[in-house]
């Protein structure tokens, strides 16, 4: 596989690592019982669940480098570039399950696959599983393989999907229990999370740029924006949206009583474009308009 070649296809991979397809829209890969080949980065054009059972580094993703950690779960969605460089043909550990999103048309879990907001996490952010969970995930991965090895039949797709939805639904399980455990590196998180958009109101940035966003914050915290979305939903019960708005009205509580700022000069240094866009917020989330706010007090 050349840099970067688009693996838009599981019978695409198949061949790359030398696997035998046996459905031509998911496959379960061993890769111990697969012969050494040589580790290249790709753009995926499918959906890929990679369990890896001993530690090794040097992956990439997207332009990063990470070290994957001993029975972790990671999950890439379609067009993401993802892989290893090297040179020589190499062994590989550890198992995975690569989906074409052809498979999920007409199904439910077709429907909702982009809840699984994981998919789109970094490395860095992957799944890291106790040895009880990391015995269910596998169960999973073995009931999808015994439905691809056993003749088609009309039940067959519809178990293979309804087990390969169960495995993501445990995953949700174990990532709300991983997010709980690391409950002191979240409260890091979200302290760093405030002190981003404190230096952000401080700067000529808002004039600049607008009102951040959470990409923008998730990019200063070297984080996915999905996943600090996740972890500020699960420890404060607010969307990662909400809590920047929440501060722009803050900030703009005190700036309303600059007698020498009218309204709209308030909401441009905020970075809105227009200032009843800001007058609507304020009104969302105080109850009043600014004007109304600053007469009441």
């Amino acid at each position: 596989m050349n840099k970067k070649e688009n693996i838009n296809s599981i019978a695409k991979f198949n061949s790359y690592v030398g696997q035998e397809t046996l459905h031509p829209l998911i496959s379960v890969i061993d890769f111990s019982k697969l012969k050494p080949f040589k580790f290249r980065k790709g753009q995926m054009g499918v959906y890929s669940i990679f369990l890896k059972e001993v530690k090794c580094g040097d992956i990439i993703y997207g332009c990063n480098h990470y070290d994957y950690e001993e029975g972790s779960l990671l999950f890439v969605a379609p067009d993401q570039v993802y892989g290893m460089e090297s040179d020589e043909p190499k062994q590989g550990k550890g198992h995975a399950i690569l989906f074409h999103p052809d498979l999920l048309l007409g199904t439910s879990l077709g429907r909702h696959i982009h809840d699984y907001s994981f998919f789109s996490y970094d490395v860095n952010e992957a799944l890291h599983l106790s040895e009880r969970e990391r015995a269910v995930i596998n169960d999973c991965f073995n009931k999808i393989q015994f439905e691809l090895e056993h003749s088609i039949d009309k039940h067959s797709n519809t178990l293979i999907v309804s087990n390969l939805e169960l495995l993501l639904n445990y995953s949700m399980r174990f990532y709300d229990r991983q997010f709980i455990t690391r409950h002191h590196v979240n409260t890091d998180i979200l302290v760093r999370f405030e002190n981003a958009l404190n230096q952000y109101f401080q700067s000529e940035q808002p004039l600049e740029k607008g009102l951040p966003s959470v990409a923008y914050c998730a990019g200063q915290l070297h984080l996915s924006a999905n996943y600090l979305g996740d972890l500020i939903k699960r420890e404060t019960g607010k969307s990662a949206q909400e809590q920047i708005q929440n501060k722009v009205i803050d900030i703009a509580k005190g700036k309303i009583f600059d007698g020498s700022k009218n309204i709209a000069e308030v909401a441009y240094e905020l970075g809105f474009k227009y200032p009843q866009h800001f007058t609507r917020m304020f009104k969302r989330i105080t109850g009043h308009t600014p004007n109304e706010y600053k007469m009441l007090n």
